[in-house]
């Protein structure tokens, strides 16, 4: 551990700011700062393009979207073995600029194909965007906190990662704000433009963030050659994820919930679709939805997320969102409405942010660096997809069998349950690998995480 040149690393004013709200060291303020502008950025992007997908989907028919689904897992199988390739050749720093530059000129092209398409070619343009921004999310989100579990360690994640999630959710609510309000009076090709500019803005953080890495880091001095590629093979995110039981855990707890979400995600889709006839009118209310999750999940994590941490521990706090998901599918069995729909929602996605996702990201910190990049892609991308592809078709199954919302809510809820005893374990097992990283790591022990 090297902290010499902390007090270069921070203002001493805004570590003081800093510091009344959580507990920073002067030598992580100026990171800090880096990487809520990191992922301020790349959500304020995702959030200009997401009312636009949804649109879309609705536009392109509500039954069309489990094939939706089914070529966003395509895709994403397709695209972890280039990003792998990526992380094994090149340093960290640069295979981050490559992939988020290559979603930048994707952008650039969908914006140009929106703005000469005709009315039945945009039909067809907005189905491949579907599957494109799904795919775009995960991957662009996945790669920043591949970066900050590999800076920070589990001790630090639980008094900072909360914090750092904040910068995403200001980022997703100025995103929304902006597609709220010019929405009616700008084309989506121009909106498009906006949120490939928010993607450079984070390569820029990348690249600053770089530079801050090893004085703040506590990791030990062999995990801190970020300037060299992480190496390993192609396939040793598929390998590893599957051969761990603790990676194998993680990779449940975001299938089921994939799972889940893709459920409820339909069922508002649903409702949405026979309350607003318009496009305008249901891109806007998508956009009021986001806005609405957003302004939630900055509260919680500003004030709240670190707290529940410090107070319950990982495994307690990872079950929350599981046990919420249990009570809100219930709720909906009992009240299948536009209105319970949408607050489960709002207080299932606030929770996720807010908690479920910080807490989540912890569970990386313990594991070898190149799981961090490449098991953590695979499970946060293919996995995650494999959620939704498993939910979208489950839906459309029980949907076919004549099954109502009451009925469908009620296998979601007996699904959270299951994924409520997944959360638990994990929780349990992230503290007993935890313990062993701090007491007994050293150079070269411990390869791999235990089985």
């Amino acid at each position: 551990m090297a902290f010499v040149d902390a007090p270069k690393l921070s203002h001493p004013t805004f570590h003081r700011f800093l510091n009344k709200i959580i507990d920073v060291k002067p030598s992580e303020a100026a990171a800090l700062a880096w990487a809520w502008l990191y992922i301020f950025s790349l959500l304020s992007a995702y959030y200009i393009l997401r009312p636009i997908r949804d649109q879309m989907g609705v536009a392109g028919g509500v039954n069309n979207l489990q094939w939706l689904f089914t070529g966003t897992l395509v895709g994403m199988l397709v695209l972890n073995l280039p990003f792998s390739y990526l992380v094994k050749t090149f340093p960290r720093e640069k295979f981050i600029a490559i992939s988020y530059r290559f979603f930048i000129a994707n952008i650039l092209l969908f914006a140009m194909a929106l703005y000469i398409a005709t009315a039945e070619q945009t039909i067809w343009i907005g189905r491949i965007f579907f599957i494109w921004t799904s795919i775009f999310n995960l991957f662009v989100v996945s790669i920043f906190w591949q970066m900050i579990v590999d800076i920070f360690t589990a001790e630090q994640g639980k008094r900072l990662f909360g914090f750092i999630a904040a910068g995403a959710t200001l980022g997703a609510i100025a995103g929304s704000v902006f597609t709220v309000s010019t929405v009616e009076h700008m084309a989506p090709a121009y909106l498009m433009i906006g949120s490939a500019i928010m993607i450079e803005v984070a390569v820029q953080c990348v690249r600053r963030l770089s530079g801050l890495s090893r004085a703040l880091s506590e990791r030990p001095q062999s995990e801190q050659d970020d300037e060299k590629p992480v190496g390993g093979t192609l396939l040793a995110g598929f390998r590893d994820a599957l051969a761990s039981s603790y990676l194998l855990n993680v990779s449940l707890f975001l299938l089921l919930y994939a799972v889940t979400s893709t459920f409820l995600y339909f069922q508002q889709v649903s409702v949405v679709s026979q309350a607003f006839p318009s496009r305008a009118a249901q891109t806007q209310f998508f956009a009021s939805i986001d806005l609405g999750v957003n302004v939630l999940t900055l509260i919680v994590q500003l004030f709240l997320t670190g707290r529940i941490l410090k107070w319950f521990g990982v495994g307690t706090t990872l079950s929350m969102l599981p046990a919420a998901s249990v009570l809100g599918f219930g709720a909906v069995a009992l009240l299948p409405s536009l209105t319970s729909v949408v607050a489960f929602q709002l207080i299932r996605r606030a929770g996720n942010f807010a908690i479920a996702r910080p807490t989540r990201e912890i569970l990386f910190t313990v594991l070898p660096r190149e799981d961090r990049y490449k098991a953590k892609s695979f499970i946060d991308t293919a996995i995650y997809r494999l959620g939704d592809q498993i939910g979208a078709w489950s839906f459309a199954l029980l949907s076919f069998l004549k099954l109502e919302s009451t009925e469908i809510s009620i296998v979601a809820a007996a699904t959270s349950a299951i994924w409520l005893a997944n959360s638990w374990w994990l929780g349990r097992r992230q503290g007993v690998l935890a313990q062993q990283q701090e007491g007994t790591l050293s150079p070269g022990i411990q390869e791999k995480p235990a089985r």
